[in-house]
């Protein structure tokens, strides 16, 4: 059965119970097919009473043929007919469809997310699995005798199954869930099942009914709500003590994180005040004995020097309004129909937010609209966004990727908060907006989650695409640009992006620096970060600061 028969008979399933199950994707294969899952509609709920369990068969390199798959299918459906409130079940089919090297182990991968030239499928169903966090993944195996296998966490955290053995193969998957801290997270049980295909149903049921009623909670998902559970401006002080420390190079990258740190006291004036610290590091170039540049200045360099309006709210120092200024002259109107210099003929959609960061704070502070005419002329000439509401990365590149689109969503709101209410250009640009956030929640994952290939199903769930797209949103909320309805959506992407940051500021799959690529693949290819990261952790503290602007004007997305 390929991945898109699976796909067919998955969408079948979800036709018949749409308040149960939606179909998803979760990896890639080398060739590009998409690893189709049935996905419970609560598999990223915690605490409904039901115990979320994924189903997982097809890891090795044996024939997987589509009497197997149909077999376990039934399986899962005659438990769902007579087990509704007990289990919250999802199932990945077939989760080596390629069958072109042995998915068993081993695990966890150590490297190469999301590009390994053999074994992408392992990246990807290692950072779903720990992620989705069940409380039990139970993996299906064919063989000539039937019998229950379990992980150390199983042993340790359901006495009903702990009389059975342990799995053996210390790197493989369920051993390596169910031990350490996978992914930053907590061990989640596992039970290996081995079944001859007559017998899978009556197995299956004895694995269930020997779980019975009780509730479980893996201690991943224990993480999980740890983390969920902690306020926005708790979150944006974690983050400030890693990002924002550092302007060399001069870039957004660190620019963001360090506008964030004054936001911060400027938003909870009881925190720490930065100001000192700041000004002392941003002072060699400021009194210009460094130079702000070593070469003639991108948009990306230019936007190293948001902090300065920040700065200028924070101490009154005029040096800072300067220096917006003067950062913001640099922009300069392009020809009838061209992109203003320094930005990107091409019209790339990180200059949306480059520019629209400093041109409208310019405009903020001098009210000259020369500075709001060449950014909303810039909006206006791009034609980038397509019917669907998304935007091309730019002319030259017309591919979906999700940073691209959280930088065209970012830039348009920046935009919008400085933009005067008579401009004629406002309509105009909150329609821009609007679309695109429309379709940018159409691509959200139910992990809150934005993708790396927005229309690529089963690309990586990338991070900062999700913090920038959450904070357009909070925009949008606050300034009465969407519907209220959209709370929903917002929600979920800042449980996503919430969970994945740990108490060191570490954070899960922000995409790497990626220019204009050529084909979809090389979008795909793009190295994920896990760890420190300037760009994703600044852009964080962001979003953990216009959550908690939306909580202080009476709209709380928190539970």
């Amino acid at each position: 059965m390929t991945p898109d028969e699976m796909s067919a008979t998955l969408q079948t399933i979800c036709d018949r119970f749409p308040d149960s199950w939606i179909l998803s994707y979760c990896g890639i294969t080398p060739a590009q097919q998409s690893i189709p899952i049935l996905l419970n509609r609560y598999a990223y709920s915690h605490n409904t009473g039901a115990s979320r369990i994924l189903v997982i068969s097809g890891l090795d390199t044996k024939t997987f043929d589509p009497d197997k798959a149909k077999n376990l299918l039934d399986c899962i459906l005659s438990e769902k007919q007579h087990h509704d409130s007990n289990w919250a079940i999802s199932v990945i089919p077939d989760a080596n469809p390629s069958k072109t090297f042995d998915l068993s182990s081993p695990y966890p991968p150590e490297s190469g997310f999301f590009y390994d030239k053999e074994t992408p499928e392992a990246r990807y169903l290692w950072r779903h699995i720990c992620w989705q966090a069940p409380d039990l993944v139970i993996e299906i195996l064919y063989g000539e005798t039937d019998s229950v296998e379990c992980n150390i966490a199983t042993i340790e955290s359901i006495p009903t199954l702990a009389d059975n053995n342990q799995v053996s193969d210390g790197a493989g998957l369920l051993s390596a869930l169910g031990t350490g801290q996978p992914d930053g997270l907590g061990p989640i049980c596992g039970v290996r099942l081995t079944a001859r295909p007559e017998n899978l149903e009556t197995q299956f049921k004895n694995v269930l009914s020997k779980l019975g009623s009780q509730n479980l909670i893996s201690p991943a998902s224990d993480t999980q709500d740890t983390r969920r559970s902690r306020l926005p401006l708790t979150v944006s002080a974690v983050l400030a003590k890693t990002y924002g420390h550092q302007l060399d190079p001069v870039n957004y990258t660190q620019g963001v994180g360090i506008a964030g740190r004054i936001q911060l006291h400027l938003l909870d004036p009881s925190s720490e005040s930065p100001a000192q610290d700041i000004t002392d590091l941003v002072e060699p170039y400021v009194s210009k004995q460094k130079d702000l540049f070593q070469n003639e200045p991108g948009g990306a360099n230019l936007a190293g020097l948001t902090w300065a309006y920040e700065l200028f709210q924070m101490t009154g120092d005029p040096r800072y309004k300067d220096l917006i200024i003067e950062t913001a002259n640099r922009y300069r109107p392009g020809s009838s129909g061209a992109a203003p210099y320094p930005c990107d003929p091409e019209f790339r959609t990180e200059d949306m937010f480059m520019a629209g960061t400093i041109l409208g704070k310019a405009f903020e502070v001098t009210q000259d609209h020369v500075y709001i005419d060449i950014l909303t002329q810039f909006l206006l000439d791009g034609h980038i966004q397509t019917e669907n509401g998304l935007f091309w990365h730019c002319r030259s590149a017309p591919y979906y990727w999700g940073r691209g689109n959280g930088f065209a969503a970012l830039g348009l709101s920046e935009t919008l908060t400085y933009l005067p209410e008579a401009n004629t250009s406002k309509s105009e640009i909150i329609t821009m907006y609007q679309k695109l956030m429309q379709a940018l929640a159409l691509t959200q994952k139910m992990s809150g989650m934005l993708p790396q290939v927005l229309d690529f199903p089963g690309s990586y769930e990338e991070f900062t695409a999700t913090c920038m797209f959450g904070i357009a949103m909070s925009r949008g909320l606050l300034h009465g640009w969407l519907n209220p309805e959209c709370q929903f959506q917002l929600k979920l992407a800042w449980q996503g992006v919430n969970e994945r940051i740990d108490k060191h500021g570490n954070i899960v799959d922000g995409c790497i620096s990626t220019g204009v690529q050529n084909n979809v693949q090389e979008y795909l290819d793009r190295h994920a970060i896990f760890g420190p990261d300037d760009r994703s952790g600044g852009m964080a503290l962001w979003f953990s600061l216009e959550i908690a602007k939306l909580s202080k004007s009476g709209i709380s997305l928190i539970a």
